[in-house]
């Protein structure tokens, strides 16, 4: 019987840098991990790719996944909808595949609830003038917009207390190296490797 895969969600705040810690750690390679591609209704970004950052899709067809319950989790975040398919993550977690998802942290909540045994891990900025700044030097988003994004991050900071890691985005690659100590350590929880244990110990005793 193959052992299920482990999920691991990062989330955080708008602008905190998610996506490039996330690019950073499938470019280094040798991950145990496959990552899930979230859905979502906002327009790609310059350099983004439909099917590998994303999947892109019009508000019709998101709400009728929704309709159809074939999204994990969903939010409605500044007037666009970013979700996360339900088939593709239980098939691949059944396979034995560990997932990593990055999602915000709306999304991240509505996941541990139907999956409490996930290792949710957020993303910080330094500082709050630093996420400013990164999200004005985006260039992709009007004045308006960057401070309902900030106001929002503040709410969503609030939230850490539902994780179960905080790391710091000061440096990308050390954001990295953290996120991945933190999954090499959940592999080797007794937790997560007693369940093998009391098994065999089972088909000894019989």
């Amino acid at each position: 019987m193959v052992k299920r895969g482990m999920l691991i969600v990062l989330s955080g705040p708008s602008g905190v840098g998610k996506g490039t810690v996330r690019k950073a750690i499938f470019e280094q390679g040798g991950n145990d991990f496959v990552y899930s591609v979230s859905m979502t209704t906002r327009q790609p970004r310059e350099g983004e790719v439909n099917g590998e950052d994303y999947y892109f899709v019009t508000k019709a067809e998101f709400e009728a996944e929704i309709a159809n319950g074939g999204m994990l989790e969903y939010a409605q975040y500044v007037d666009n909808y970013y979700g996360t398919p339900l088939k593709y993550i239980n098939q691949t977690l059944d396979e034995g595949y560990d997932v990593f998802l990055e999602i915000e942290v709306q999304g991240a909540m509505q996941v541990r609830e139907k999956m409490p045994d996930g290792v949710y891990i957020f993303l910080t900025p330094p500082d709050l003038k630093e996420l400013k700044n990164r999200l004005v030097g985006r260039g992709t988003d009007s004045i308006e917009v960057i401070d309902k994004r900030i106001e929002t991050a503040i709410t969503e900071i609030k939230m850490m207390q539902n994780y179960d890691y905080a790391v710091v985005n000061d440096e990308v690659p050390l954001a990295v190296e953290r996120i991945k100590d933190i999954i090499r350590a959940e592999h080797l929880s007794v937790n997560r490797v007693m369940p093998e244990y009391t098994e065999m110990i089972g088909e000894l005793e019989r």
